[in-house]
């Protein structure tokens, strides 16, 4: 692809032109006018309801003392000064495909006379220097100032949700100059490629004649008399009632897929409808540069629910192999002993996967998500053939699971009892205990999973609660965290794995000293007693590992420190202690940088992009915020003023273009009011920075250097982990189901 730093200088033969006619043939060469108005002028030779007006091109009359070329074009379009102008920018800089710098340059409404026609070009020019001190090129837009009745943005394809069977327009009163610039929120408005309204927000701002989206298929068009869009008056009177009816919607519609043919791609559309005529027309079409990532049809449903009891902080690439390949291996073993998926579909889709180094699971292989199509499941006969075939060793197995569950517990205690401390571990004997750990993990997790299934819940003794009590004990005695771990290992139940920390003990719970005597670790259900190994086994690796690390740093290798083993892969450690060299890249590797905890219920882009499964609402409960840049996000509030944190989430009141400086190294945006098609909004998307707008109050509610995290797709925020904006709704599998149906 060509950058814009890359594309050949435009050298007209001959001195730009003073000013040119937007009809004007030359008036479509970006280099001369600019992307705006070129945009403009190729629009109005395709038949687009496109305003008259004129360029001063880059390098013609925009001196403005050169009353002798500019005054009668200023003169013909605004009567002699009796109609009011639009003076604006249109550099060949903003409103491409790669970049649209949205409100970076200025505009001035409302130019009435001569001398402020001067002033308002002048002040165009000048906003060509940018904040790092270079000059953009600059020609000036001139056309009619509309007294429009509503005006707004029209996207031909939905940026948020990433979407091009959708086509979504925010409209508000007037012209669309308070929307772009985030004064206002205005009304949003779903559309199919036909026109139909499909969703609109604020709730209750539905025009009459609004449907349901599954009343036409995407890309069926809508019938209409007068398929030019242009001239059809207004079908209600200005004033109160339904900002856009559907009538009205059904032009926008029909602009969007003409300005799709025109330019050969979904556009962004800024519209105004005549207050006295009712008439549409365009006022900017530029590309869509910020498509929200959409995961493909047929993508998995993830979420960490099942495994996050087990798994729930962030994974270095070693902990990763440990701890999710066998987990993955003993689920999908389980899985096939009772059926519940064909072997094939075991063999191919691992049934937990890292995302970002966390544990995620596929939500409809553990039956945590109903099936994509439930009334077609009835009818398929293979599932049923299959637990036929299992239902023999199934119901042998719950006679015999207890017993097995014993036995395996029986085993891992003799193997853990009889391993010596990983310092006497000879070389080899090292390398063949950490292979035995990660086999042993394989059958624990498959007969945990399969106690929790088959098994009934006979007792409700726990390892936690044991824990509990082996934890007061210590407390009492006073003892620190490792003797209490030494003397009663059960309670390493509290506390996950990790490679890269000590074992750190919560503190004693308020209470336990009164609670019921806890279970002895003997007495465990099968259930509880094989999670309990499982744990075991993994700090019995984190010891290994970190012994390992240690002999490799002594050795020489290039390990700089032992605490970097676990950025080794498991092949890698295994060849490292074999006696091998380390990666050649290994010094370059850095550790993960924090990321924050995986949604609910999630799918997976081509680009590995994490993208939030919408929940469906009740009618009604919207919330307030909602997400106006895909993306997640963790990090530190900040204002905007004062020492930016790492990490920062600028929080502000509205989305002022003026804040677009401070976008580049965010972490996210969140606003009180704005629209996701304001122009800030746009320029987060194109910097891929997680936005929600809508937050009640959210400057006050968040003081700098607060916790924050957020979520772009749902518009969920959390401030020091308590739900700040927006409450979820229950699950369903929207996203399986094939894009006609939703």
């Amino acid at each position: 692809m060509t950058t814009l730093d890359e594309r050949p200088a435009f050298r007209p033969a001959r001195p730009a032109p003073a000013v040119l006619r937007l009809d004007d043939a030359r008036a479509a060469l970006v280099p001369l006018t600019g992307s705006k108005a070129a945009h403009l002028a190729r629009a109005a030779r395709a038949g687009l309801p496109v305003l008259p007006g004129f360029v001063v091109p880059h390098g013609g009359a925009q001196d403005v003392g050169d009353a002798d070329s500019l005054r009668p074009a200023w003169r013909e379009l605004s009567r002699d000064g009796a109609l009011p102008l639009v003076v604006r920018s249109s550099s060949p800089q903003e409103d491409t495909q790669e970049s649209s710098l949205a409100g970076q340059f200025a505009s001035v409404l409302d130019v009435r006379g001569w001398t402020e026609f001067r002033a308002a070009v002048r002040t165009v020019v000048a906003s060509a220097r940018r904040p790092d001190g270079t000059v953009a090129p600059m020609a000036v837009l001139v056309q009619p100032m509309l007294a429009a009745r509503v005006g707004g943005v029209l996207f031909g394809a939905d940026p948020v949700a990433g979407r091009s069977d959708r086509m979504l327009v925010s409209a508000v009163r007037g012209g669309p100059e308070t929307l772009v610039g985030g004064e206002q929120a205005g009304t949003n408005h779903w559309l199919s490629r036909g026109g139909r309204l499909l969703r609109t927000e604020p709730p209750g701002a539905e025009p009459p004649g609004a449907e349901s989206p599954d009343a036409e298929p995407p890309g069926a068009e809508s019938p209409d008399a007068n398929p030019s869009g242009t001239d059809l008056p207004s079908d209600g009177p200005p004033g109160p009632g339904p900002l856009l009816t559907p009538a009205e919607l059904r032009r926008l519609a029909r602009l969007a897929r003409r300005a799709r043919r025109v330019f050969g791609g979904p556009q962004d559309i800024e519209f105004g409808f005549d207050g006295a005529s009712g008439r549409l027309w365009l006022f900017q079409s530029r590309p869509i540069t910020a498509l929200a990532a959409r995961p493909p049809r047929g993508a998995r449903l993830l979420g960490p629910g099942p495994v996050a009891e087990t798994l729930p902080d962030q994974l270095e690439p070693l902990e990763e192999d440990l701890w999710i390949a066998p987990m993955a291996r003993g689920l999908a073993a389980a899985l096939d002993i009772g059926a519940s998926a064909p072997r094939r579909t075991l063999r191919g889709t691992p049934v937990v996967t890292s995302v970002g180094g966390r544990a995620a699971a596929d939500l409809r292989l553990l039956g945590a998500a109903p099936p994509a199509h439930p009334w077609l499941a009835l009818l398929n006969p293979a599932p049923g053939a299959r637990r036929l075939a299992a239902a023999w060793r199934v119901g042998r197995l719950s006679t015999a699971l207890p017993g097995l569950a014993l036995d395996l517990c029986a085993d891992i205690d003799r193997a853990l009892a009889e391993t010596p401390p990983p310092a006497e571990l000879p070389p080899p004997a090292l390398a063949a205990t950490l292979r035995w750990t990660r086999a042993a993990l394989v059958p624990l997790h498959a007969q945990e999973a399969l106690c929790g299934a088959l098994l009934p819940e006979s007792s409700t003794a726990t390892a936690a609660g044991a824990a509990l009590g082996a934890l007061a004990r210590g407390r009492a005695h006073g003892l620190p965290d490792h003797r209490i771990t030494a003397k009663d290992p059960v309670v390493l139940a509290l506390v996950p794995p990790s490679l890269r920390d000590d074992v750190r003990l919560p503190e004693q719970p308020i209470g336990t000293a009164e609670l019921a005597p806890p279970p002895l670790v003997g007495s465990l259900p099968p259930r509880e007693a094989l999670r309990l190994r499982v744990r075991w086994t993994q700090e019995l690796q984190v010891r290994l590992v970190r012994e390992a690390g240690r002999r490799l740093a002594a050795r020489g290798a290039a390990l700089g420190g032992a605490d970097r083993v676990g950025l080794l892969r498991w092949g890698e450690l295994m060849d490292a202690l074999a006696g091998g060299p380390l990666p050649g890249d290994f010094g370059e590797r850095l550790p993960g940088s924090a990321s924050a905890p995986l949604p609910d219920a999630f799918r997976l882009t081509d680009g590995g992009t994490v993208v939030t499964e919408r929940p469906t609402r009740r009618d009604g409960d919207e919330g307030d915020s909602r997400g106006v840049s895909g993306g997640r996000a963790a990090g530190i509030a900040w204002h905007g003023t004062g020492v930016r944190p790492p990490d920062a989430v600028l929080v502000v009141r509205t989305l002022d273009p003026a804040l677009a400086p401070l976008l580049p190294g965010l972490a996210g945006l969140i606003a009180q009011t704005g629209s996701p098609l304001s122009h800030l909004a746009l320029l987060a998307r194109e910097f891929g920075l997680p936005a929600v707008v809508g937050v009640p109050d959210a400057v006050r509610r968040v003081p700098p250097g607060s916790s924050l995290t957020l979520d772009g797709t749902t518009g969920e925020v959390r401030l020091d982990g308590v739900r700040l904006a927006r409450a979820e709704a229950p699950l369903t599998d929207t996203a399986a189901r094939p894009e006609a149906e939703r």
